[in-house]
C-alpha cells in the first residue's frame, strides 16, 4: 500500500471537508473513493468490454421473481417495521 502526500488549494480542502461531512465519511475515504472512480474511468477497454458482455445476462431467466413482486415484498417489510415502532 502506498502512502502519499498531496497539496490542495483552500477551495479544494473546504470542498473535500464538506463532502466528507455530508457523506459521513473521513476525508481519506472520500479521496480513496475519488481515486477509485478516476481509475475506473481510465481502465483499459478490455475490462469495460467484459462488463458490457455481462450486461443483461439474467434477462431471460424465468426462475426469478419479477420486479413488482420484489417491490411488494420490500414494501411489506417496511410497513411492518414502521408498525413495530408504534
Amino acid at each position: 500500500m502506498l502512502t502519499t502526500q498531496v497539496t490542495l488549494t483552500d477551495q479544494q480542502t473546504q470542498a473535500l471537508r464538506s463532502i466528507a461531512q455530508r457523506a459521513g465519511k473521513t476525508e481519506k475515504d472520500v479521496i480513496v473513493e475519488a481515486v477509485e472512480l478516476f481509475i475506473a474511468q481510465h481502465t483499459p477497454r478490455e475490462r469495460r468490454d467484459i462488463l458490457q458482455q455481462a450486461k443483461g445476462m439474467w434477462q431471460n431467466r424465468t426462475d426469478l421473481p419479477d420486479l413488482r413482486t420484489l417491490r411488494e415484498e420490500s414494501d411489506r417489510y417496511i410497513v411492518s417495521d414502521e408498525n413495530a415502532h408504534d
